[in-house]
């Protein structure tokens, strides 16, 4: 323990910065925030695998009921074109209605970045609705962007929406031929085996909320984080692959809508940086009745390419609450804000994690 304690303690005076013009300290090292972390919310049905689809068939599919959200990836690994279909089935007898209160989804297309960005920016606009209503057992397509389901071979589809359900609806993700009529396809297609990442399943509780265990003061806490998507701070979602009943992890937690709550004494900046490569996203900020989407990065395509790979001191270091805020670390400015702020985050389709949320006093 002492070997640990004088490890650390050499860390942070190596990369201790002090100014010879004052007495004022500037530190690279940045300390772990404290959150509680809550669960709430319906259903999540994830469509990750297998992602490289090389043949026709059922993807996923599984009952839900009440709250749900839909988050499905995949793409044509066909030599000819394919169609994606979203089928909802009514389970009862009873009329049933399905509202889709948001969503997003990018036409398909061989840039994965840019598909995930656009989604995910469109989900955080918040600003899609739709409605279907089921008859008696009955099964519809749902297809809201027309040619958007249709891809060429080696282009990716990817989308996600929240939906209500008064009663039992059955979805089903499939990919079927170009000239398929999907309904009657659907009677007779086989599930597909999902692939060795094993990225799909139905996940209980698909809203995330963190927030500070104590009000921020960057002149006391100076340079600060909260680590998203690591799986030790921020634990990844355990479910069910309904189509065969096995356990499943959605290793990046990709369809878990976030809400961070933050709290700060005085003005203080805050930032997105990636850790895991290359990131392309968007989040939504709320602030006194004030709200907008930030593209992150706003200024390019994506970014993380540039941060150096960590070093094993470095990620030891971050698995004891201490991060390295380096001349070469990334940033992707979140805005400065005084008082309380939230932000609405899920992680990007295509986008590697973990990432942090750097906070920092503004004028730094």
């Amino acid at each position: 323990m002492n070997f640990v304690k004088k490890f650390f303690a050499t860390i942070i005076a190596a990369l201790t910065l002090t100014s010879n013009a004052s007495a004022e300290k500037i530190s690279s090292v940045m300390h772990k925030l404290e959150v509680f972390s809550q669960d709430s919310g319906g259903t999540l049905i994830f469509s990750d695998s297998p992602e490289y689809v090389r043949r026709n068939g059922i993807l996923y599919t599984d009952t839900v009921s009440g709250e749900a959200r839909i988050l499905f990836y995949h793409l044509n690994d066909t030599g000819v074109r394919k169609r994606f279909a979203i089928i909802f089935e009514n389970t009862s007898k009873a009329k049933t209605v399905v509202n889709i209160t948001r969503g997003g989804m990018s036409a398909p297309n061989k840039n994965y970045f840019s598909v995930g960005k656009i989604t995910q920016t469109m989900y955080m606009e918040d600003d899609f609705k739709d409605r279907i209503e089921l008859g008696s057992y009955e099964r519809k397509l749902y297809q809201p962007y027309g040619n958007y389901f249709l891809l060429k071979p080696g282009q990716l589809i990817h989308g996600v929406c929240d939906f209500v359900s008064n009663n039992p609806v059955k979805v089903f993700l499939m990919m079927y031929p170009e000239n398929a009529d999907p309904l009657q396809f659907l009677n007779h297609a086989e599930i597909l085996p999902k692939d060795e990442c094993r990225l799909r399943g139905t996940f209980k509780q698909m809203n995330r909320t963190l927030t500070l265990k104590k009000t921020y003061d960057g002149k006391r806490d100076g340079l600060c984080y909260v680590l998203i998507g690591d799986n030790i701070n921020d634990r990844f979602k355990h479910g069910i692959d309904a189509t065969d009943g096995s356990e499943v992890i959605n290793y990046g937690n990709y369809g878990i809508n976030y809400t961070l709550n933050f709290r700060t004494k005085f003005l203080t900046r805050f930032c997105l940086s990636p850790l895991g490569g290359h990131y392309a996203g968007a989040l939504r900020y709320k602030y006194y009745g004030d709200s907008g989407v930030i593209q992150t990065p706003d200024k390019r395509l994506y970014f993380g390419d540039r941060t150096p790979p960590e070093n094993p001191a470095v990620s030891l270091a971050r698995s004891e609450g201490i991060s390295i805020l380096t001349e070469g670390t990334e940033l992707s400015e979140l805005g400065s804000y005084r008082g309380q702020v939230s932000f609405e985050y899920s992680p990007p389709g295509a986008s590697n994690l973990p990432i942090n949320i750097v906070l920092m006093p503004s004028e730094k």
